[in-house]
């Protein structure tokens, strides 16, 4: 069984998710792929410990501060590929990014491969369902485009910024999927 409730945040109305002790999802209004991991329906309720943990750590993301990721039980729905992909997501700290093609030789280092697909990585790192706590937003092009999030590209920026990442050298590209 699957419980939802909603956030306000700077970045608009987050709906957040989870099992009951493990959060499971965090979606932005609008964002591609909002809550496709869950397959049954979402109970909305808001008394559950897990979204009170999950809204403080929240409050503090948004107020400027460095939660660390490791302060929430996760517990994002995927297959194995996914799950190692947003491990690595997890590692980016505060104020820096990767390429998905640094992330893409990452993997083929754990699943002893000659090389992995950039396009396979991204697929995994657009289909997070635990936006912004499993920081997908810190993944960009290798020639420092700003594409590829599924909250859209202008969230993507304001994500960066707060994490202190300077974004003059990241450019919004003009067409793509992510826009």
């Amino acid at each position: 069984m699957y419980y939802s409730t909603t956030y306000t945040s700077p970045v608009g109305v987050i709906t957040l998710a989870c099992d009951g002790d493990n959060l499971v999802g965090l979606w932005m209004e609008g964002q591609k792929y909002h809550g496709d991991t869950i397959l049954e329906e979402m109970i909305p309720k808001n008394d559950i410990p897990i979204f009170d943990t999950a809204k403080k750590w929240l409050d503090r993301y948004f107020a400027g501060e460095k939660p660390a990721v490791s302060e929430l039980p996760l517990a994002p729905i995927g297959g194995a590929f996914r799950q190692e992909v947003w491990r690595i997501l997890c590692e980016i700290p505060y104020g820096e990014v990767i390429t998905y093609g640094d992330i893409a030789k990452k993997m083929a280092v754990k699943l002893n491969k000659q090389s992995m697909s950039s396009q396979a990585v991204g697929g995994a790192v657009g289909h997070n369902p635990v936006s912004i706590v499993i920081p997908c937003h810190r993944v960009v092009g290798s020639s420092g485009s700003l594409t590829g999030y599924a909250g859209g590209v202008g969230i993507k920026k304001k994500l960066l910024e707060l994490d202190g990442v300077d974004v003059s050298r990241f450019f919004v590209p003009t067409k793509g999927t992510a826009l």
